[in-house]
């Protein structure tokens, strides 16, 4: 099967190397000459475990290819997928401007029956409004040409989204048409062949559900959150509150570890967008909009702990900050609670020392001088006055406290994801921190 992915950010690459991987023959396409030509020349602009080889594996054997024109294969795809970005609008909602664009660009190229494919994040009834550009472009060539939209979501986790592609827990399609149900089920039945596991639905059911389900992960979060901080006020221990609501299989323990706050390109996006949508339908998403503000306030906690322990001083200490991408495995630092921390700690007055195992150039890009870059961990912790550990990396889970007591200034720990262990920490002269 011949298909067309446009645009080439973590979504459609992803998909596209995943596809190619299982056999499909893939274009991809984006408007971006300069990350095209990186492609070609073999240069992944994300970083994703697994996702270089199956691109170079798949470019040798001819089944992926990467261009900016969707005309160049438009005569032998059958199916073309958006992936483009939605990203928010002042007012929260998603801009839904290059998915209308795609959609509009099909309908001005396609000759015979095609299937297009929403698998960016769009609101309820996004596949409608694509659906009549297309038709409105059609006629305007006066051609009648049979097609059919289709809503694909997505359901990838940064660092692990290559496995999550290639062994689904679920699939969920949204159609119209038995055509469309067809031919979307024989692409993707190469992927479930041992748990052939499609859910197919209406259109506007597929759309809402990436939308609840990114806004129930995030709730999960938020609330594990605001536990952790009343536990702190009440003398409760969050990681055994945790455990012991976590054992009940109504609730299970996924998504349930508090922390500084969740990042990302999709949780915050995707939770403002569902609250815009509800907003515009005369409705209020109240539990949604308390877990944004409980979000937001959580990520200025750990500012707050080392305000606190200092007694609001904090001019001409130098703070250490191991993590700077929203999670383990990728170098996504979009809405990561490492920025706002920076932000904070700068305004104080902060010497900031910086180290993460990948996303350095991506905070480099984003926050520029404004910290000290570190060569390792040990390096960001010389003569530091406060460590601040906020993402919890491999390889910052064993770190060696006695080489930490020998080089920092001050012994004092912020742990912002609850991975170290007070009594270790105190044999070691720190005093530690941690999230409730």
């Amino acid at each position: 099967m011949e298909i067309a992915i446009i645009g080439t950010g973590y979504v459609g690459l992803v998909s596209g190397a995943c596809f190619a991987e299982m056999g499909a023959t893939v274009s991809c396409i984006d408007i971006d000459r300069r990350k095209i030509e990186r492609l070609c020349r073999g240069e992944v602009p994300i970083y994703e475990p697994g996702l270089q080889e199956i691109i170079e594996r798949n470019v040798a054997a001819g089944r992926l290819r990467f261009s900016t024109s969707l005309e160049e294969c438009i005569s032998q795809v059958q199916v073309i997928f958006a992936a483009v970005g939605t990203p928010p609008d002042e007012d929260g909602s998603a801009d839904l401007s290059q998915v209308m664009a795609v959609a509009r660009e099909v309908g001005r190229l396609i000759e015979r029956y095609t299937l297009f494919v929403i698998k960016s994040t769009v609101p309820v009834g996004t596949a409608a409004r694509a659906e009549q550009a297309i038709r409105e472009e059609l006629e305007r060539r006066g051609v009648d040409v049979e097609f059919d939209v289709a809503s694909n979501p997505e359901f990838l986790k940064e660092g692990a989204a290559v496995k999550d592609f290639m062994s689904p827990d679920r699939v969920v399609v949204g159609v119209k048409s038995e055509r469309a149900r067809k031919l979307l089920s024989k692409l993707y039945r190469p992927f479930l062949i041992n748990n052939f596991r499609v859910l197919f639905m209406d259109i506007p059911s597929a759309e809402m559900t990436k939308y609840a389900a990114n806004a129930m992960l995030a709730t999960r979060i938020s609330f594990m959150n605001d536990v952790a901080n009343l536990c702190e006020r009440v003398g409760a221990d969050v990681n055994m509150v945790r455990k012991g609501i976590g054992a009940d299989t109504r609730i299970g323990k996924k998504f349930l570890y508090p922390g500084c706050g969740y990042g990302g390109s999709c949780f915050p996006k995707d939770v403002r967008a569902l609250i815009r949508t509800a907003e515009q339908s005369g409705y209020r998403m109240r539990v949604l909009e308390a877990v944004e503000r409980v979000n937001e306030q959580q990520k200025g906690v750990l500012f707050e702990k080392l305000s606190r322990h200092y007694g609001g001083d904090l001019r001409a200490l130098t703070v250490t900050i191991w993590g700077l991408a929203f999670k383990p495995e990728t170098d996504d630092v979009r809405e990561a609670p490492a920025l706002r921390l920076i932000e904070q700690l700068a305004e104080a007055g902060c010497r900031i020392k910086v180290y993460d195992p990948v996303a350095m150039e991506e905070c480099r890009r984003r926050v520029g001088d404004k910290v000290i870059y570190c060569k390792d961990m040990y390096e960001a912790a010389i003569d530091s006055d406060a460590l601040m550990m906020l993402t919890e990396w491999k390889e910052f889970r064993l770190p060696s406290f006695a080489v930490l007591a020998r080089t920092m200034r001050q012994r004092v720990v912020f742990d912002g994801r609850n991975i170290y262990e007070r009594e270790e920490l105190e044999e070691y002269g720190f005093t530690y921190y941690k999230i409730g």
